[in-house]
């Protein structure tokens, strides 16, 4: 009886639980409720969440080499077919008439990423700090949190930290969450009450052979200068012409539906496998979500810089607030650039040009990303 009772006992999770997985568990359900009662990037937040409660579950090894969290991660993650999916239903969301309108703003775009630079180099002074061992391809994985481009992150940590993979992907998304929050103070101190009150000209009518034309030049770039960074500039410029190529409607709205709408749930859940305690629970993490938050800041710090630059140039015609909308959190950079030029002035309506430097932050991301790949995982 006694050894019935044992066994019956040692097959039940209250047996087996650490403190740290119980711990991991709250995170879960912490990002869970973020999603749901906060609205923070709900669509990924919840299902990673999800993941991360499941990961954690003593005995069951959902998330081990031959769980179902552990297959996903294997077949969507490591291969990088996950990431690579979700930016082709990117490119078939996004509407780049506003940068092909103002191709100056790519200048913005370019800018923002300063931060994924800046942060390469924290990520690696933290080495001096007792408890931190960053490698460059970790400091470089971390400082991709910069661009706030969540599928561009988790693709080159996947390549370059996949043990850190958990802690980048959820301080992405995190912090592209809370946009609205991080963004407006530095925007304003950087920024005078005039300069925040340009109004900027209409932006001129973008026509359709233009647009078609567009991701073939980008694509083009890429292939001279950046092959590296081909895979994602590569399905995002596929999915921008299934939606501007006007013959192929099916298969523009599946890439901005239904495809992105599955893989973004097994996405979620493949991260969510990362967040086991032994990995997710250390100083690293700390460290991580640190430089997270301090890349974000320097991006948007650098955009805006970048935009003050540009209105002094163009003789006070550029609102120095769209630079703000250069990392690439499509499109809710755009929104708060355009609230924070409506403070300012209820008539100045900014959304549209901020979209220029937003959609050109989804490229520069990119580009930065297969910059990395090119010098660290090379």
């Amino acid at each position: 009886m006694d050894i019935g009772l044992h066994a019956l006992w040692d097959s039940t999770g209250l047996a087996h639980m650490s403190p740290g997985q119980a711990v991991m568990m709250l995170v879960g359900c912490l990002l869970i409720w973020l999603a749901i009662v906060k609205k923070f990037e709900p669509l990924l937040l919840l299902p990673i969440g999800f993941g991360a409660i499941l990961s954690n579950i003593p005995v069951a090894d959902i998330a081990g080499p031959e769980g179902l969290l552990g297959y996903l991660y294997e077949v969507g993650i490591e291969t990088g077919v996950f990431p690579l999916l979700i930016f082709m239903g990117v490119g078939a969301l996004t509407d780049f008439g506003a940068l092909i309108a103002m191709p100056s703003t790519l200048l913005l775009g370019a800018a923002a990423q300063f931060g994924i630079f800046a942060t390469l180099i924290g990520a690696l002074a933290l080495n001096l700090v007792p408890g931190f061992e960053f490698s460059l391809s970790d400091a470089s994985a971390i400082a991709i949190i910069g661009g706030a481009d969540g599928p561009t992150a988790i693709f080159l940590a996947s390549r370059l930290a996949p043990d850190l993979l958990g802690a980048i992907a959820v301080a992405a998304y995190s912090y592209m969450a809370l946009v609205p929050l991080i963004q407006p103070p530095i925007m304003r101190a950087l920024t005078t009450e005039q300069e925040r009150r340009i109004v900027m000209q209409q932006l001129r009518p973008v026509s359709q052979t233009e647009k078609i034309l567009f991701p073939f030049t980008v694509l083009g770039l890429c292939i001279l200068f950046l092959p590296s960074a081909a895979p994602l500039i590569g399905m995002l410029m596929l999915g921008n012409l299934l939606r501007e190529s006007g013959v192929v409607e099916r298969l523009s709205k599946a890439a901005q539906n239904e495809i992105i709408n599955i893989v973004t749930i097994f996405l979620g859940l493949s991260v969510g496998s990362k967040l086991s305690s032994e990995k997710f629970l250390s100083l690293e993490t700390l460290g991580i979500l640190a430089l997270g938050a301090i890349a974000f800041c320097i991006g948007t710090a650098a955009g805006v810089l970048m935009g003050k630059l540009l209105s002094r140039l163009s003789g006070g015609k550029v609102n120095p607030l769209i630079g703000a909308a250069g990392v690439s959190a499509v499109p809710m950079a755009a929104r708060v650039v355009n609230k924070v030029g409506l403070e300012a002035d209820h008539h100045n309506f900014l959304l549209m040009h901020a979209m220029g430097p937003n959609v050109a932050g989804v490229i520069g991301s990119a580009v930065a990303a297969g910059v990395l790949l090119a010098v660290v995982g090379g």
